[in-house]
C-alpha cells in the first residue's frame, strides 16, 4: 500500500484555507457589486466583465474612460 504524502491534519488545514479564501472573495464580489465596481474574470485566457444584470460581457467599460493611472496623477503630493 503506497502511504499518501500528507496527513489527514494537513488536508483538514488545506481545505480550511480554501475555505476562508472562498468566502473571502465571494464577500470582494459583492463588495464590488454594491459599489458599482464590474467583477473581472479570466475564462480560459479571456477576459470577461460582469455586467450590472450579472451577465458576463467582453467589452470592457473602462475602454471609453480617461485612465488616470496612464496619464499620470495629477494630484499634489501629500
Amino acid at each position: 500500500m503506497i502511504r499518501p504524502r500528507l496527513t489527514a491534519e494537513t488536508y483538514a488545514t488545506i481545505d480550511e484555507i480554501v475555505r476562508v479564501g472562498n468566502r473571502a472573495v465571494a464577500n470582494a464580489q459583492d463588495e464590488s457589486r454594491r459599489l458599482g465596481v464590474p467583477n473581472v474574470y479570466s475564462i480560459n485566457g479571456r477576459l470577461y466583465y460582469e455586467t450590472c444584470a450579472g451577465e458576463l460581457s467582453t467589452t470592457d467599460p473602462y475602454v471609453s474612460r480617461e485612465r488616470v493611472t496612464e496619464q499620470g496623477d495629477e494630484r499634489e503630493p501629500e
